[in-house]
């Protein structure tokens, strides 16, 4: 992978001959120590170049004003996530760690355990989010409590230099991962391209776009497919070879990579609210292949982009650069469109009046008091009323935000906060809905068609706010947060927030109209 690398430390580094060999001494503290500062980085900064693809669709007058405002939004979350408080992403992710570890190299140490202890550092000392859950039985499980365990896979290269890929991946986008058990039938122009067309579809903007799109054409195991498309959503296959050599080294196909592109534009997704950017990269990589079997894969990186490479050799230790600086594109944030506001201080039968005026597709501004509710909450909310308990009041007298918050800082109303997937509660709906609940629910992304009927029938609404921008929405929307309910949920517990100024698209209305 080619990237700027700064130098950490040549601490802790250094050179002996033993046998003859030139070996690379690693001391224990100096993968903890990379560990922890590889994942403050990548959840606090992102790549320069990323920030300049978005620049780019805040320039193009021939984007929507949706993406265009979308855009705008992702870099003034940047922009307040540089100061090293509140994290890009209220889902801080499972911690990833790839690592190739020459043959000539000596740590003295369990390197799967030093890496853990510098992850788990970086968890206990910034604002990050606890999202792991370990199982008790096949059905109970409780939240870890520090983000472990992390996924830490090392291999073996030669010669005395270590190289690594740390990541952060958030739940919303690795839902997105497709992995199909395909055959030699897929081998043609017009089965794969059919085959794009749908997953591409089918990923659709519950993941944060402008997303990078990687597929991976066959593979001499699904797991090294798979392996692959996490790896290639990074930037590590960049520097592949464009064809094939007939031995079976992978090869990234450009003009594949130009059709995927093209594929997703037609999608109409765009940038999560309609348009032509929903990819602003794609991969297409193939690989060799068993005759009987050709596993394909499609998934995402979303706007989130959170993965750093980093390399410790006999010149010291290195990470990748990040840009510390986008404040430089402070005048592209500048918002030109005009909304609504939507009273949230008024009773539920208000709120809907209020929306009834504006239609799917409108954008409106939110102030007053949202319910915070997400899987575990929805779960138990429903298998009490299913015990014939009463619907809390709170489930029916304000709309319902799908969303986990990160810790908070000193000095904020609460941490990181961006929305969740909303197809994850869509079985609920018309459930609760029915009862007089969830009428208006706030959350990311397209919806099951369930759900657009239950709103049509039950007279209630779908709003979508901005994903990815989770540190913006906390330093400059919510200005109030307290927990109501379920506290031994952690992150998950049922919130009460007051918002001001909190802008949010129509993405379904009480007439079964979608913005989409």
């Amino acid at each position: 992978m080619n990237c700027e690398y700064r130098k950490i430390t040549n601490e802790g580094v250094k050179v002996e001959k033993i046998a003859g060999r030139e070996f690379l001494i690693i001391e224990p503290k100096v993968l903890t120590q990379l560990a922890e500062e590889a994942f403050h980085d990548l959840e606090f900064y992102l790549r320069a170049e990323h920030l300049e693809e978005w620049a780019k669709i805040v320039d193009d007058k021939t984007a929507s004003d949706n993406e265009r405002f979308v855009c705008k939004s992702l870099l003034k979350n940047a922009i307040i996530a540089s100061q090293g408080k509140l994290p890009l992403c209220q889902d801080t992710g499972t911690a990833t760690v790839f690592a190739w570890r020459g043959e000539q190299i000596l740590t003295g140490g369990d390197d799967e355990k030093l890496l853990t202890d510098g992850i788990a550092a970086a968890w206990k000392n910034n604002c990050f989010r606890y999202s792991q859950n370990a199982p008790i039985s096949m059905f109970e499980e409780k939240n870890t409590g520090n983000n472990m365990p992390p996924q830490i896979d090392i291999s073996f290269a030669k010669g005395n230099e270590y190289k690594f890929m740390f990541m952060a991946k958030g739940g919303g986008s690795a839902n997105k991962t497709v992995m199909v058990q395909a055959s030699k039938a897929i081998l043609n122009e017009k089965s794969l391209e059919e085959f794009l067309r749908e997953k591409t579809k089918g990923l659709g903007v519950a993941a944060c776009p402008p997303y990078t799109i990687v597929v991976v054409v066959g593979g001499t195991s699904p797991e090294l497919n798979l392996k692959t498309m996490k790896l290639a959503t990074t930037g590590w296959y960049d520097d592949l070879p464009t064809k094939g050599d007939g031995l079976g080294n992978p090869f990234r196909d450009l003009e594949w990579e130009k059709r995927v592109m093209q594929i997703a534009k037609e999608t109409g997704w765009g940038a999560q609210f309609g348009g032509k950017y929903m990819a602003i990269n794609a991969r297409v990589i193939r690989m060799a292949r068993h005759g009987g079997s050709c596993p394909i894969s499609v998934g995402v990186s979303c706007s989130a982009h959170r993965n750093l490479a980093a390399k410790i050799n006999k010149d010291g230790v290195f990470l990748e650069v990040v840009d510390k600086n986008p404040i430089r594109f402070a005048e592209k944030c500048i918002s030109d469109i005009s909304a609504n506001t939507i009273d949230l201080t008024k009773p539920m039968t208000e709120i809907l009046e209020q929306l009834s005026k504006h239609k799917a597709g409108d954008l409106v501004v939110l102030n007053g008091k949202l319910i915070v509710a997400r899987d575990m909450a929805h779960a138990r909310i429903h298998d009490m009323v299913e015990a014939g308990e009463a619907l809390p009041d709170y489930f029916k007298n304000h709309p319902v935000y799908y969303a986990g918050p990160a810790k908070t800082p000193n000095g904020y109303a609460i941490g990181s906060f961006g929305p969740t997937t909303a197809q994850r509660m869509d079985g609920y709906m018309d459930y609760f809905m029915s009862r007089g609940a969830s009428m208006v629910t706030l959350a990311k992304g397209n919806r099951a068609d369930s759900v657009i009927q239950a709103c049509k029938k039950h007279g209630g609404f779908y709003l979508g706010t901005i994903g990815g921008a989770a540190a913006l929405i906390a330093a400059e929307y919510i200005t109030k947060s307290e927990v109501i309910d379920f506290p031994e949920y952690g992150m998950e517990a049922v919130h009460k927030i007051e918002v001001k100024g909190l802008p949010a698209f129509i993405i379904y209305d009480n007439k079964g109209r979608s913005l989409y």
